[in-house]
């Protein structure tokens, strides 16, 4: 039997006698199984939506003064805010990959956007176990709608995905308006849409499909993942939307169509996508009241990466898009993987809280198991928040955060308690030396003190080279290619 099947069993097994109403001990952590005592045999469901490339200060719960974020703000109102949440990675795949697997940069499989066969993101291979497995071997139903960006065709099923909705190609989602979406292995297609212009705005059908899933499965347990192509350009908005804000008269530097389509109102589109998710959003929320599984269902919300580099989405100074935070999309620096997290559950989240717990993309996965009572899968980097989602004690905590990125120049970064360590150009013989940065005083990484702390710079640069497993299919470090 070979490990993913094995572990197929072992999270199946465990699946099965949570929904008899026995939960193995071994597996799962007190509070969790405190937990399903309380709701007995029915599991909660789990809700969790990711935006693309939304930064750090881009809701009005984390500081925005210009896009009007109402239904995000209310779910913070009545869950819990993260301060100190990481993704995965800088860039949109890979990070996928660490939420999905569990895993940080130095051993997951997908480290960086890389292209395979017809366009299509590199797949993770079948040895990989998901999240969606992991639910869906617990007898759940799974659903993802958005984009995938982890290969073609059956990926999504393959990796635990009942329902698919969305685009499989990250690069097939720079558009608003494409020829077609998939569901499942089925092409969908939109009569006159051509990337850059139509009547079929491919935001508002994953949307829909969102929707159709929870109404389908309003009576099991189920996981939906919406993994959202907003904000992420082409910028493009239904006029509705646009309308919201052309009365602001902000300032506009119109943009002519290069490989992104044009966009005459930049500033006012992209606050109007962003709003326009924020609607879809509340959208759901709504429909889960309707139902009457609200109060069992956990909702979290997310952004895959920092806010997109300037002269291709957004004038981030404009919109204070990271606030203090050093960097953007592509960077190690905390601007490009500090991100927002919204996570509500009436009954169980106290409304209104903020944490400061030191978090990762990677740490979804375990948080699942333990809600759900399954056996947390070996071999992943993620630690359970739920102690700290119930407001318990008990919550252990990250010895340390670690990303490697070969692109943008070929960085290491680790995040250590309050130190924060970054180098650049690993592949070459001549990295640059290791800046540190202490972010209970310096959140905006300005001032390097690594000269005054030679014990935490060994530590850290440790920490990388042990953190580090060689990738064939993205080497970084020196003399790996």
């Amino acid at each position: 039997m070979n490990r993913r099947n094995f572990l197929k069993k072992v999270v199946f097994s465990t699946g099965a006698a949570v929904a008899a109403g026995v939960v193995p001990g071994a597996a799962v952590s007190l509070s969790s199984k405190t937990l399903n005592m309380r709701m007995g045999r029915k599991r909660p469901n789990v809700v969790y939506i990711l935006a693309d490339d939304l930064g750090y200060k881009e809701l009005g719960c984390y500081g925005q003064e210009k896009i009007r974020t109402p239904n995000l703000d209310k779910l913070a109102a009545e869950g819990m805010r993260f301060t100190q949440h990481y993704s995965g990675q800088a860039v949109c795949a890979p990070a996928r990959c660490s939420l999905l697997t569990g895993k940080h940069m130095g051993h997951a499989f997908v480290r960086d956007n890389k292209s395979g066969p017809d366009d299509y993101d590199i797949a993770m291979p079948d040895e990989e176990l998901t999240v969606a497995e992991v639910f869906r071997q617990a007898g759940y139903k799974t659903g993802a709608t958005g984009k995938w960006g982890l290969g073609g065709p059956g990926t999504p099923h393959d990796q635990g995905v009942d329902l698919f909705y969305g685009n499989l190609s990250q690069v097939k989602a720079h558009f608003y308006y494409p020829p077609y979406l998939w569901r499942n292995d089925e092409q969908v297609f939109f009569e006159g849409n051509t990337n850059y212009s139509g009547t079929h705005y491919s935001h508002d059908y994953m949307a829909e499909e969102a929707l159709q899933f929870v109404t389908d499965n309003k009576d099991k347990p189920f996981f939906l993942y919406v993994p959202f192509i907003i904000p992420h350009v082409s910028l493009q908005v239904p006029q509705d939307s646009l309308d919201e804000y052309l009365p602001l008269g902000w300032p506009e530097i119109p943009w002519e169509q290069n490989y992104y389509a044009a966009c005459d109102k930049p500033n006012a589109t992209y606050a109007a996508m962003i709003t326009r998710m924020d609607r879809d959003i509340g959208r759901i929320m709504n429909l889960l009241k309707k139902y009457g599984i609200d109060d069992n269902t956990i909702v979290i919300f997310s952004s895959d990466n920092g806010t997109t580099f300037g002269g291709w989405g957004v004038d981030a100074e404009f919109f204070d898009s990271v606030g203090p935070l050093r960097g953007l999309k592509g960077s190690l620096y905390e601007g490009g993987i500090r991100e927002p997290m919204i996570a509500r559950w009436p009954g169980k989240i106290r409304p209104g809280t903020i944490t400061d717990h030191l978090s990762a993309f990677y740490d979804f996965l375990p948080t699942c198991c333990d809600i759900i009572g399954a056996k947390t899968p070996d071999g992943i980097d993620g630690i359970s928040f739920l102690p700290t989602l119930l407001g318990r004690p008990g919550q252990q905590q990250h010895d340390y955060l670690y990303w490697e990125f070969k692109s943008f120049g070929a960085q290491q970064a680790v995040r250590m308690g309050k130190w924060k360590g970054y180098r650049k150009n690993v592949d070459t013989s001549n990295p640059t030396p290791l800046e540190l940065y202490d972010l209970d005083t310096d959140i905006g990484e300005t001032t390097n003190i690594a000269g005054s702390n030679p014990g935490i710079v060994t530590q850290i640069e440790q920490i990388m080279t042990e953190a580090h497993t060689y990738s064939p299919e993205f080497p970084i470090l020196h003399g790996e290619a």
